[in-house]
């Protein structure tokens, strides 16, 4: 089996990092707001600090690599607050698990989206 073309590697890469970034997009809202809703914190304050980061490279959309390179770096904080809320916080493991499976779909997207020189 032939491994696939450098372009299609990109592309399946980019889909890939897309749809981690996407996904980390979606599951903020739904697990502070339904999930599992923190009745003592003030909802617009966690929104603001959950969905801002990962809103911030829609600022650079025009350059896709560039936007997802910066969703890339900002998905790692969000990779650290899944594994300490899966670990200090049994009722949201799943949603903490949910958050780091996403965040790592969208480094190693990152990853294989790097091509690799020939050195021959």
């Amino acid at each position: 089996m032939n491994p696939p073309s450098p372009g299609l590697r990109l592309q399946l890469a980019r889909a890939g990092g897309i749809a981690g970034w996407a996904g980390l997009i979606v599951l903020q809202p739904v697990w502070h707001l339904w999930l599992v809703p923190d009745p003592h914190a003030s909802l617009a304050a966690i929104l603001l600090l959950s969905l801002l980061p990962l809103l911030l490279p829609l600022l650079a959309l025009r350059r896709p690599a560039r936007a997802l390179l910066w969703a890339g770096i900002a998905s790692l904080l969000y990779f650290s607050h899944g594994i300490a809320e899966a670990w200090s916080t049994p009722a949201e493991r799943i949603p903490a698990l949910i958050e780091v499976a996403l965040s790592l779909l969208l480094i190693f997207s990152l990853g294989a989206g790097i091509g690799r020189r020939d050195r021959s």
